[in-house]
Order: structure tokens, then sequence, then C-alpha cells
């Protein structure tokens, strides 16, 4: 195993530089980063949960769920990669490492055992209800630090994420999930 030590960092994790063609000073754009890491590290926790549940997903809806769950951890990573994107260009570091991702989240996933899918699809809405207060309060913040690009990206996460929330509500009314 190669060791990174005898590599030479270009930008130390958790550092921010201001960045002088967006117009953003060092100040808020420690905020917003630091808001953007809480929210890519939430996304990546759900991702790695939902990932879990359509791996073993099972029963009479099987294969419309299997395809929802996938649909929804690629919505994630496609919302984490626009939320990491855009905090590496005002001067942040996005968080990447597992550890980091951990910290920085503000949810925590279920343990590695495995529950029927209404249990599943239970602690999957219970993890989007956590991680959507958080979102919508860093659009606020984008807003009131008149980062509106920042703003917009977060509110395009948001609606994405609060919409496969809501279908996940679906599943989980009474007349679905029915055994055969």
């Amino acid at each position: 195993m190669s060791t990174q030590k005898d590599r030479q960092v270009r930008r130390e994790f958790g550092s921010v530089e201001e960045s002088e063609a967006l117009s953003i000073d060092e100040d808020r754009a420690e905020q917003l980063v630091d808001a953007l890491n809480t929210d890519i590290a939430n996304a990546y926790v759900l991702y790695h949960q939902l990932k879990k549940h359509h791996w073993y997903v099972e029963g009479a809806e099987f294969l419309e769920i299997h395809r929802f769950l996938e649909d929804c951890y690629v919505n994630l990573e496609q919302g984490a990669d626009l939320l990491g994107e855009r905090a590496q260009a005002i001067g942040g570091t996005p968080v990447t490492g597992m550890e980091s991702l951990l910290e920085h989240a503000t949810i925590e996933a279920e343990d590695d055992d495995i529950y029927d899918i209404r249990t599943s699809l239970e602690n999957d809405l219970e993890l989007y209800s956590e991680a959507i207060p958080g979102l919508r309060e860093h659009v606020k913040l984008a807003n009131n630090l008149g980062d509106f690009t920042t703003e917009e990206i977060l509110r395009d996460v948001l609606e994405t994420v609060e919409e496969d929330a809501h279908h996940v509500e679906h599943y989980l009314e009474d007349d679905t999930l029915v055994k055969d």
C-alpha cells in the first residue's frame, strides 16, 4: 500500500481560500463550505443506506422498489457531486473521506442488519426527514450571505430530495407492500 504522506498537499482539508473570481470573501466561503460539507456527508450516509436496501429488497413489489431505490441513491450522488463542485469553486475542500463524512453528517444510518422492506423504507424516510431541515437552513444561509448560485444549487438538491422522500412516504401507505 502506498503512503499518501510522501505526497505534497495542495490544499489542506478544512481550509478555505477566498474566491476572487466569484467575489466570495473567506468568511462567507467558510460558512458555505461548512454547510455544503454537512449536506454532502448527509447525502452519502443516506446514499449507502438506500444502496443497502436496494440490494436486499424482496417481495411482490421487488422490481419497482429496487428501481426506485436506485433512482434515489443516484439522485443523492448527483446532488452530492453538485455540492462538492460548488464547495470547491468557492474556495473550499469538499468532504470525501469515510471518517470525515461520518464526522460531518448530522444523520446516522441504521446498522448493518437486514430488515423487511417496510422497516427499511421507514428508516429511509427517517433519514430523509432528518436531512431535509438542514438543506432548508442552508438554502437560507446561502441567500443571507448573498451567494445566489449556491442557493440555487441547494434548492435544486432539496427539491429532488423532498420528491424522493415523498415517494418513500407513498410506499409506506397501508395499501402497499402486501405479501403474496
